[in-house]
């Protein structure tokens, strides 16, 4: 039993949601122990509120760089409450205000996503002033007593989230470093289904989850490396940090391979029928996403990593089982070199895991990374003036919600509802930047305040009052974090009980539900209407463009793969950003076509078309990332033929592109038009080659999918 508890207790501990949810435990237990001890039940609910609104706004920076974020945020709070405080007896002066302020926040969010975040916080908190007042009817007569006990429970959250930082510097780095592994793992099981030798498979649907899986992957790469470039800075990183850096390199590397296609699937199936080697290939490569899950297991706990040792059985088996293959006979040359070239990859993988120093980065490799936040006020100003325009989403979203909080407001002063004001937080928090998001959060909103209020009501009628209800106000506020991210739907049930007993404690907490239901209603038909009238921000409007970065990201990473070729392989800073920027834009359309299948009247072609080309063009990239993968030099009589290759292919790369994108037309080069005039002898060259072979084909799939999009 107690071993049984010991590994429940370090699993909770391994769990991304476990810091935030003890700050978020220590700060709502803080304030309701205080609260108590001096007899003030009116300051339950705002500092309760400020303390939610600071922790919304957390940022899981260094220390150094969090004390600084925390007073931008608590400035901001400042700002926010004193200003709601000041304007909210005229209903003039704040009907005009408030879609100035939400426009001008959302727009700073434009610099960087820390400031997003605290612009998102800063939003949250000035609603939480108006219900905060709203509450405090009744209560204490200085008007500005409700905004400093806001600003008091926001401050005592920033204290306790300094607090953490500092004692435990190393844990968000090493969670956003296991969260990567998970996700690694899910891509190389993903990766494996699609070596199944089984008539029937639909491999295109697999295809489309390994590209969605992808996109995940990508999501953990650019988390883990922000965490990264807050930890180092422009220090020379040294101890753990420096550890940890290799690893994500190490990550980089095996997300390269795991993305590698060597040669069609299908194809593969047909010509290795009777044979196991991709049985093989599959049995390993679902060791080694174990083997990742072991490594993000190990970073959560803490413990020591023990590579797994059936994954180098398992590869000495492919190997045996790969010269039978070559002793038969039966199998086309072409299938016989990509074997032989996949289960390299493979077994560079299996030496990644095994020993994840055998191929450290040094300094001459260039150990920096590049920093996405603005290096001046200048650079910061010009990303905000680059979104306003009426084509960025960015300003679509700030204009919708900011007509939308405006509209909730006339509403609100039409009707004059009790507790009015959950109205504009449910408008604000439904109301997100696609058509598929808002409904999906719409949906999670109605269907969790009613849950919440099922629950509130039983929890009143078993007992309507007493001291235990303050420790499950903090139990419900610490569920409504530990679910937010995840459950959004339970998150909802949580902070709505939340909320019906921290009224109960100032009045009688039945009197809420009607509101709160009736609100949420309302706030959510204002958003589901905005989301439809007011600048409606449909993704196929802007697909071309997106497919046409897709394209252009993939012709700059096979650029950087061709340098290699010439000069040796080097992960430089130059080579992993062209990397990173293509994986970035395939993720983004990933998650282009994921929010344009939500919407409303998406044609059955239409639909097809984006998937196959989805499909396509993730293939595209994986046919470049075992470019990557293989990079070795290349003496100078073969690399001229390499070169002009590759150059001919990322030609008609960009010429799709360009077309795609509205420029004028380029004539692309035939698809055949690279061959050798001559046979290579090279293995590598004619890897490259038949590689290169495989990239002109997809790309001449996706110009004919390219009309048939445009047609549907």
């Amino acid at each position: 039993m107690s071993h049984a508890l010991t590994l429940a207790w370090r699993r909770l501990r391994g769990s991304d949601r476990y810091a935030e949810c003890v700050r978020v435990t220590l700060a709502l237990g803080g304030i309701v122990l205080w609260c108590m001890a001096r007899r003030d039940v009116h300051a339950v609910i705002p500092a309760l509120l400020g303390a939610i609104a600071c922790a919304l706004a957390d940022t899981e920076d260094h220390w150094r760089n969090r004390l600084a974020t925390l007073g931008l945020t608590l400035a901001c709070f400042a700002l926010a409450a004193v200003s709601v405080q000041a304007l909210l007896p005229s209903p003039v002066l704040f009907a005009a205000s408030l879609p100035l302020a939400t426009f001008a926040l959302l727009m700073l969010g434009a610099i960087s996503g820390r400031y997003a975040t605290i612009a998102s916080g800063t939003l949250i908190l000035s609603v939480y002033t108006m219900i905060g007042v709203d509450a405090a009817r009744g209560g204490p007569v200085d008007r500005w007593h409700e905004p400093m006990l806001l600003l008091a429970g926001a401050g005592w959250y920033g204290v306790l989230s300094l607090a953490w930082s500092a004692l435990a510097p190393q844990q968000a780095l090493r969670l956003a470093l296991a969260q990567l592994f998970d996700t690694l793992a899910d891509q190389l099981d993903g990766k494996a289904a699609l070596f199944t030798p089984v008539h029937g498979v639909d491999r295109e649907t697999r295809q489309l989850d390994l590209a969605l899986c992808n996109e995940h992957v990508v999501e953990a790469l650019n988390a883990t490396r922000l965490v990264l470039i807050d930890r180092i800075g422009s220090r020379r990183p040294r101890g753990v940090t420096a550890a940890r850096l290799q690893l994500y390199f190490l990550a980089q590397d095996i997300h390269e391979r795991a993305s590698s296609t060597h040669h069609p699937y299908d194809a593969l199936a047909e010509a290795l029928f009777h044979s196991d080697v991709l049985f093989r290939c599959s049995h390993l490569l679902g060791l080694q996403a174990a083997a990742c899950r072991a490594r993000a297991r190990a970073l959560r706990l803490r413990t020591r990593f023990a590579p797994l040792p059936d994954g180098a059985a398992a590869l000495a088996d492919l190997r045996d089982a790969v010269t039978v293959m070559h002793g038969d006979g039966s199998v086309a040359p072409a299938v016989r070199e990509a074997i032989d070239a996949l289960v390299r990859n493979l077994a560079g993988i299996q030496s990644r895991l095994d020993d994840p120093g055998s191929q450290q980065l040094t300094a001459a490799d260039g150990l920096a990374l590049q920093d996405p936040g603005p290096q001046s006020p200048a650079e910061a100003w010009a990303r905000v003036r680059a979104q306003l325009t009426a084509g960025s989403p960015r300003f679509r979203h700030a204009l919708r919600l900011s007509l939308a909080l405006l509209a909730g407001y006339g509403v609100l002063l039409a009707v004059h509802p009790r507790q009015g004001y959950w109205i504009l937080l449910t408008t604000l928090l439904v109301c997100q930047p696609t058509y598929g998001s808002t409904r999906r959060r719409l949906a999670e909103r109605i269907g969790g305040t009613v849950l919440g209020l099922v629950f509130g009501w039983a929890v009143l009628k078993l007992a309507p009052f007493g001291p235990w209800q303050m420790a499950l106000i903090v139990a419900t506020g610490v569920g409504f974090f530990a679910a937010r991210q995840r459950r959004y739907a339970l998150a909802t049930a949580s902070i709505t009980l939340f909320v019906l007993l921290c009224f109960n404690q100032i009045g009688n907490g039945y009197a809420v539900m009607w509101p709160r239901l009736l609100d949420t209603l309302i706030g959510a038909a204002i958003a589901a209407l905005a989301i439809h009238l007011v600048l409606p921000d449909w993704r196929g409007r802007r697909l071309a463009d997106v497919l046409a970065e897709a394209l252009r990201g993939d012709a700059r990473y096979l650029e950087a793969i061709l340098a290699q070729y010439a000069g040796g392989k080097r992960d430089d800073l130059a080579y992993r950003i062209a990397r990173r920027d293509a994986h970035n834009a395939d993720a983004a359309l990933s998650g282009q076509a994921a929010a344009m299948l939500r919407e409303p009247d998406r044609a059955a072609a239409s639909r097809e078309a984006l998937l196959r080309w989805l499909t396509t063009s993730h293939g595209l990239l994986g046919q470049l990332s075992a470019l990557g993968a293989h990079r070795q030099a290349i003496a100078p009589p073969a690399l001229a033929t390499v070169q002009d290759a590759g150059t001919r292919v990322v030609t008609a790369l960009d010429a799709l592109a360009q077309s795609l994108a509205g420029g004028p037309s380029t004539t692309c080069p035939p698809v055949e038009g690279h061959r050798p005039p001559v046979p290579v002898e090279d293995d590598t060259v004619r890897f490259v080659l038949a590689q290169l072979d495989r990239v002109m084909n997809a790309h001449a799939r996706l110009a004919a999918l390219a009309d048939g999009l445009a047609a549907a």
